[in-house]
């Protein structure tokens, strides 16, 4: 598995790319080392084409809004530079992968498939994976995953994307940066041989109140549900 990956959502005009219908927004952010850096390819796009009903009923969209939007092919090479190499991670990759290929074919010099460029996983089947016989889709991950998703009250590529990396982060081992590291310091070591840390005082101890000790516990028990393990839950069994 490559140490990038990009998370990667759609909203297009309808749902069967083989009636015509066309990509009118990609959402995409990166992550490294499992970790979410910021950087994000997000644009919307004029389809030259009409929005089904029940298309603009999911995304909110309009054909005014996107009127003066670039077309894919104006942001096709930056689309395919921004995923070059990475591992995709798509929910229900097959839709997207569709539109995306489509577009690609459309363009006057085909540079080929998506999958010429990246390797692609699919959320859902490894939701469905680990949660069988359950609802998968993606409000329901982050409501067992304890996500906020307040904010999706209409689809939206770019805000799935970023729920979606969440999602996949917690789904797949939970929380991977703790946020102990230390800028290096550049003072020479104290008597105790430990660079930069013996003329610090004394670090102030702040207990957790029993509701962070509660939240705390249930975050513990979704890693191990989603995982079949968790490392914090089997020390505390020891101590």
């Amino acid at each position: 598995m490559s140490s990038r990956q990009v998370v990667l959502d759609t909203e297009t005009t309808g749902l069967e790319v083989s009636e015509g219908n066309r990509l009118i927004e990609i959402g995409a952010v990166e992550l490294v080392e499992r970790r979410i850096t910021g950087r994000q390819f997000h644009y919307y796009l004029n389809p030259q084409r009409g929005i089904e009903e029940g298309a603009l009923a999911v995304h909110g969209i309009t054909e005014e809004f996107l009127q003066d939007k670039p077309l894919f092919a104006e942001v096709a090479a930056e689309f395919i530079d921004f995923i070059r190499g990475a591992e995709l991670l798509i929910h229900n990759a097959a839709f997207d992968l569709g539109f995306l290929d489509a577009e690609l074919a459309l363009l006057a010099e085909p540079p080929g498939q998506v999958m010429d460029f990246a390797s692609i996983q699919d959320t859902l089947a490894l939701a469905r994976e680990q949660h069988p016989g359950q609802r998968n889709s993606l409000d329901a991950l982050c409501k067992r995953y304890e996500i906020d998703n307040s904010n999706r009250s209409l689809h939206g590529a770019l805000l799935d994307a970023q729920l979606l990396a969440e999602v996949y982060l917690a789904m797949t081992g939970g929380q991977s940066d703790l946020g102990l590291s230390f800028a290096a310091s550049t003072r020479p070591p104290d008597s105790s041989g430990v660079a930069g840390f013996g003329d610090r005082p004394p670090l102030r101890v702040i207990h957790p109140t029993l509701a962070e000790l509660e939240q705390h516990q249930s975050r513990l028990l979704a890693i191990q549900k989603s995982s079949g393990q968790c490392l914090w839950l089997q020390l505390g069994e020891r101590i």
